[in-house]
C-alpha cells in the first residue's frame, strides 16, 4: 500500500430526510448517543467505509440509525461541507444529501443514535456540528430545484 506524506481527512456521508408540505412540513433528526454532541440532535450519517460511495453510505447510515431504508436514487446531492473545524474529532468533509418523502414513515434510533424522531421545520432544536447550515444549504438547493424543475 502506498503511503503519503500528507495527513488525509475523513469523509462522511449525512442525510436530510424531509416529509409533508408546508407548515407540517417535518425533518428526521437523531440523538446522538457518542461524543461529540452526545446527547444533541443531528442528521442521520457516519464515515463513509471504503468500498462505498458517499450515497450508499448515506443510504446505509441511514438504514442504521432510524431503521428507514431508502433507494440511492432518493436522494439529491446538496454538497460538500469542509470547514476545517466542523467536527471536533477530526478532519472531516461531509458530503450532505436530501430525500422527500410524501408522508411521515416510522422511525426508531438504532446504531450510535439513541433515539430517532421528526421535527417541525418551524420547531427544531439546537443542531450540533455545522448541521445548521447544512440545512440552511439543503433548502436553498431545494428551492433551486423546485425553480428549474429536475435540472440541477
Amino acid at each position: 500500500m502506498y503511503t503519503y506524506r500528507h495527513p488525509h481527512p475523513s469523509i462522511t456521508a449525512d442525510c436530510l430526510v424531509f416529509a409533508g408540505t408546508g407548515d407540517e412540513e417535518k425533518i428526521l433528526l437523531i440523538q446522538r448517543r457518542e461524543p461529540p454532541y452526545q446527547g444533541c440532535w443531528a442528521f442521520p450519517g457516519g464515515f463513509i467505509n471504503m468500498d462505498e460511495t458517499a450515497v450508499a453510505a448515506a443510504c446505509r447510515e441511514l438504514r442504521e440509525e432510524t431503521g428507514l431504508q431508502l433507494m440511492e436514487g432518493d436522494f439529491h446531492q446538496v454538497g460538500a461541507f469542509s470547514q476545517v473545524d466542523r467536527d471536533p474529532r477530526e478532519r472531516v468533509v461531509t458530503i450532505a444529501y436530501y430525500a422527500l418523502l410524501d408522508s411521515i414513515r416510522q422511525v426508531r434510533g438504532a446504531d450510535d443514535a439513541g433515539k430517532a424522531e421528526w421535527f417541525n421545520l418551524n420547531a427544531l432544536p439546537d443542531l450540533a456540528f455545522d448541521h445548521a447550515a447544512i440545512l440552511h444549504a439543503a433548502l436553498q438547493r431545494r428551492k433551486e430545484r423546485d425553480s428549474c424543475g429536475s435540472c440541477l
